[in-house]
C-alpha cells in the first residue's frame, strides 16, 4: 500500500477569469508536515481547498487517502480532514464558550440531530488539554486573544479526530511570541496525534526548523519544493517575493 496519501495531478482551478491553479502536481506522504509558501494570490490557499474536497478542477485529479474528487469527497472522508482557517476577529457578546466551539468539531461524527455523549464530551476535554486550553473551558470564545482563539480552533479541529490536518496561514495577526507558539503547537500536536500536516504559512524561520518539506507557489504554480534547508535560503525567498 502507498504510504501518499495527498496527491494532485496536474491540477487547474480558474475563479471567473483568473486561473488560480495551473498544472499543480505534488504529493505528501503519510506522516508528513508540509509547508505552503508565496506571495499572496499564488495558489495556496486552492491547494488547501482542493485537499478538503471543496474546490472544483477545471483539470486533472485530486486524490486524498485514496479517493478522488470527482464526485466530490463522501462525508465519511471529510471528517478524517481538519481545517483551521486565519483568526477571524469574534464578537465578544458572542453567547458560546471555549468548550462550546471545541465540541462543534464533534458534530461532524454525531449528526445534527444527536446530542453529545460521555464520549464526546471526553474527546473535547482532551483536545482542550492538547492545546493548553483546559483552564479557559468557560469563557467566551470572544473574551480570547488571538492566539487563544487559535488554539481553541485548533482543539477544533482535532475533535474531529482527523487523520489529515490543513492550517491556512494560522498565524496571521497574531504577535511574534503567539506565532511561534502557535507554530510549535502545531508541530507538537503533529507528532503527538501521528497525523498528516499541510500549513499555509509565512513564518519562514519557524518552518525551517519544523517542516518535513516546503512547497513554494508563485502565479499558481509550483515554482520549487524540497527540504526547508535547502530551499529558504534568502536569495530564493528574494526571488520568490519580488514582483
Amino acid at each position: 500500500m502507498s504510504d501518499i496519501i495527498i496527491s494532485l495531478r496536474d491540477a487547474v482551478v480558474s475563479y471567473r477569469e483568473d486561473v488560480a491553479l495551473q498544472g499543480v502536481s505534488l504529493e505528501v506522504k503519510k506522516g508528513e508536515l508540509v509547508g505552503v509558501m508565496g506571495p499572496n494570490g499564488s495558489g495556496k490557499t486552492t491547494i488547501l481547498t482542493l485537499v478538503n474536497g471543496l474546490g472544483k478542477l477545471l483539470q486533472g485529479q485530486v486524490r486524498v487517502l485514496g479517493n478522488t474528487t470527482e464526485n466530490g469527497f463522501p462525508t465519511a472522508l471529510r471528517r478524517k480532514i481538519g481545517y483551521v482557517s486565519q483568526v477571524h476577529n469574534i464578537d465578544p457578546r458572542m453567547p458560546v464558550n471555549v468548550e462550546e466551539v471545541v465540541m462543534m468539531g464533534r458534530y461532524g461524527k454525531l449528526g445534527i440531530l444527536r446530542r453529545p455523549g460521555t464520549m464526546d464530551r471526553q474527546v473535547v476535554a482532551k483536545m482542550l488539554h492538547l492545546v493548553g486550553m483546559t483552564h479557559l473551558t468557560e469563557r467566551p470564545i470572544g473574551h480570547l486573544s488571538g492566539g487563544e482563539q487559535q488554539r481553541v480552533a485548533i482543539a477544533r479541529a482535532l475533535a474531529q479526530e482527523p487523520d489529515i490536518l490543513l492550517l491556512d496561514e494560522p498565524t496571521t495577526g497574531l504577535d511574534h511570541r503567539a506565532r511561534v507558539e502557535i507554530m510549535h503547537l502545531v508541530y507538537e500536536i503533529h507528532l503527538a496525534r501521528g497525523l498528516t500536516t499541510m500549513m499555509v504559512t509565512h513564518e519562514h524561520k519557524t518552518a525551517t526548523a519544523l517542516c518535513d518539506k516546503i512547497i513554494l507557489m508563485k502565479g499558481g504554480q509550483i515554482w520549487d519544493r524540497g527540504k526547508p534547508g535547502e530551499i529558504l535560503r534568502k536569495e530564493v525567498l528574494d526571488r520568490l517575493y519580488e514582483h
